[in-house]
């Protein structure tokens, strides 16, 4: 026999009998549960706080996907991000302004469908960047005869001057062409490319740069990005200062010794990934306490949503999709108003304020969360969040007013539907924070913990097969789920059942809603 499998079953052999001796059997009266420290139950995102076209949009697209509902808000509002904010930036008060673009970031297992959520709400853009590439394409053709007519004068010239340099005669003359050759380099067109993938982070500030001053990194594999070459040690804290000053909409220079150096300015960035739990602690582990430390992770909307998966039966697609046309018909309409560049290449967006109770609303939501970060206050250990989630609430309030009003002051609805979303962005923060923080084996336990109530109040049952919660709980591993079993039998928050070789999981009732 396999000896992880046989240590297995003696674990649970193990389990059981200490379940058994507990309680003489699985019919008698449950302990009161015990409380898993640190633990934040999930709330429901707040989808009423989305505007009508997005919010039908986004229940067209999960009625057929079955991502879960706040993965799917997470792919339209990365697709609002990116379609605004090379046009608009927002006031909060004076001296108080910035970009409205977005990063998010959504914790989920592989196979979420997340891939499939964002292509749906980003086909629009995508179709965007192939007309704006076949309008440019005679300005393209013409740039690169330029740039070869350009480089065969300069490369005469370089020949001249190494021939004049041999003969010790003067290249005074030949070195001042030079140098009005370079002046008169041909500029390359600026072809708008929106959509990057798992890019590094010196091409992201390069094509920003150089190429087209807004983009958008939007991915299901997060740890591609995180876990690229250029996250580790030596050089993560340039490159999260990169991210963090895209967010802000800083300048940021870039040194080369080999190449030419630049900077980046005026650029615009939208962040929407995907990650899994394990790639982030060891995203955690790799940068130290950076990643926290410098802001980076605090400046993203994070979602921690309950994974659907076993429970999405097959359906059609749907002929017609009407909900979402009338969302790319608006972010057609957004993207094609023109882009305000100047000579440098910089982003000049217009300036959005905030209607006077827009703004007072704003300051009553930044006061409230700034209240709860003094020492023993609910957001006290995730204060370097919540000290950005005003800012947040903002920019979301700015993009909600653009994709149904049109440029102009932010409303009050506007501001209201987003300072919702925030919060609960902010609260999503706070649980999922809390748990990073816990030894592995107890953020197991709790992981496994919530899917077993949420199935079980779903199911209205109370008992669950081991190989059920195993193939479609959160824990796959099976000597990780045995130790969270064991850690939730250690609270009285569960019971294992053992009938010849079927184990059964028993939830408290407590825990549930039903009796005992």
């Amino acid at each position: 026999m396999d000896r992880g499998v046989e240590r297995g079953a003696s674990f649970l052999d193990e389990l059981v009998s200490a379940c058994a001796s507990r309680d003489d059997s699985a019919s008698m009266a449950w302990s009161e549960p015990q409380p898993l420290s640190a633990k934040v139950e999930p709330e429901p995102y707040p989808i009423d706080a989305l505007p009508e076209i997005i919010r039908a949009a986004v229940g067209e697209v999960a009625a057929f996907v079955k991502a879960p509902l706040a993965m799917v808000v997470s792919s339209a509002l990365g697709a609002l991000s990116l379609a605004c904010q090379a046009h608009v930036d927002v006031k909060r008060a004076e001296r108080l302004t910035g970009p409205v673009g977005l990063f998010l970031l959504t914790l989920g297992d592989s196979g979420e469908r997340k891939s499939t959520c964002d292509q749906f709400f980003v086909s629009v853009i995508r179709d965007y960047e192939a007309a704006q590439a076949e309008l440019m394409k005679p300005e393209i053709e013409r740039f690169e005869a330029e740039i070869d007519a350009w480089s065969a004068e300069r490369e005469g010239l370089l020949s001249k001057i190494k021939e004049r340099g041999k003969a010790e005669k003067p290249t005074d003359d030949l070195r001042a062409s030079l140098t009005q050759l370079q002046h008169d380099k041909p500029e390359e067109p600026r072809v708008p490319r929106l959509l990057l993938g798992d890019e590094t982070p010196e091409n992201l500030a390069w094509g920003l740069a150089k190429r087209w001053p807004s983009a958008g990194v939007i991915s299901s594999e997060a740890g591609q990005i995180l876990g690229a070459h250029g996250m580790g040690k030596d050089s993560v804290m340039r490159n999260l200062a990169l991210l963090n000053t895209l967010w802000d909409g800083g300048e940021h220079s870039v040194g080369r010794r080999t190449s030419e150096s630049f900077v980046v300015r005026g650029a615009r960035l939208t962040v929407a990934l995907q990650i899994q739990e394990p790639t982030l602690r060891s995203f955690f582990d790799k940068s130290g306490a950076l990643a926290r430390g410098t802001g980076f992770l605090a400046r993203f909307l994070v979602a921690w949503p309950e994974s659907t998966q076993g429970n999405r039966p097959f359906s059609d697609p749907p002929e017609h999709w009407p909900r979402l046309a009338r969302f790319h018909r608006r972010i057609a309409e957004i993207l094609n108003q023109a882009a305000l560049i100047d000579e440098r290449g910089a982003l000049t967006p217009q300036m959005l304020s905030l209607t006077p109770d827009a703004k007072t609303a704003w300051i009553e939501y930044h006061n409230a969360v700034e209240a709860q970060l003094r020492s023993g206050g609910e957001l006290y250990d995730v204060r370097d969040v919540a000290s950005k989630s005003a800012d947040n609430a903002v920019r979301l309030a700015a993009l909600l007013h653009v994709f149904e009003h049109g440029f102009g002051p932010v409303g009050l609805e506007s501001f209201e539907g987003a300072s919702l979303i925030a919060a609960w962005h902010l609260y999503e923060s706070r649980r999922f924070f809390g748990e990073l923080a816990l030894p592995a084996e107890l953020a197991d336990a709790v992981r496994q913990d919530t899917w077993l109530i949420g199935h079980c109040r779903r199911e209205r049952t109370h008992m669950v097969g081991k190989n059920h919660a195993r193939q479609h709980g959160p824990l796959r591993d099976g000597a990780r789920l045995d130790a969270a079993i064991k850690e939730l039998a250690d609270l009285d928050r569960l019971r294992v059942r053992k009938d010849g070789k079927r184990i059964t999981i028993l939830v408290n009732p407590a825990l549930i809603g039903i009796a005992s």
